[in-house]
């Protein structure tokens, strides 16, 4: 039987050398962290553009296609890429609307985590209603969690989007 202080050094070198091992593991140099932040910028330019176009042949360009991703907004939220690919590309955007602009408003803020990396921008957008030819102008904010994958590169994971923030009416106490 290994001496508990022994067990102990043990486990302590494998829990902090762990992490150090698979760094050590990946394959070529770390990236610059401008080329990635570069990288994510673009995927949200096509993002966006798969947005305008409902076609979520281009929004596979960017998503991870698997059940691993996820999209919340003011009307629910949606759990896959299939379900994504169904109820936001074709319903919401495709047969809600006859014609769809979603903009970035501003610059995004983009950070990198290793092999993560989270968007967040505001964003307006003015589609026209398919049912009656009137115009709709929403604006809101909206986070992006993308990971790095070794076959993939950088995938979007997880959207979250909201209305622009609400000032709440002050009673004094903030």
């Amino acid at each position: 039987m290994i001496p508990v202080p022994t067990r102990r050094f043990l486990l302590f070198a494998a829990v902090f050398t762990a992490p150090l091992c698979l760094a050590a593991g990946q394959e070529g140099k770390s990236a610059d962290p401008k080329e990635e932040q570069a990288e994510i910028l673009a995927l949200v330019q096509l993002y966006t553009q798969s947005i305008d176009d409902a076609n979520p042949d281009e929004g596979a360009k960017v998503w991870l296609t698997t059940p691993d991703a996820s999209f919340v907004h003011p009307l629910g939220e949606e759990s896959g890429w299939d379900q994504i690919a169904a109820d936001v590309y074709h319903k919401l955007m495709g047969q809600t609307f006859s014609k769809r602009n979603l903009r970035v408003a501003g610059e995004p803020s983009i950070r990198i985590f290793g092999n993560a990396a989270v968007a967040e921008f505001h964003w307006d957008f003015v589609a026209t209603l398919r049912n009656n030819g009137n115009e709709v102008h929403t604006q809101g904010r909206e986070s992006q969690f993308y990971v790095k994958l070794p076959d993939k590169g950088w995938r979007l994971v997880h959207v979250h989007y909201s209305g622009p923030a609400m000032t709440m009416p002050s009673n004094g106490n903030f």
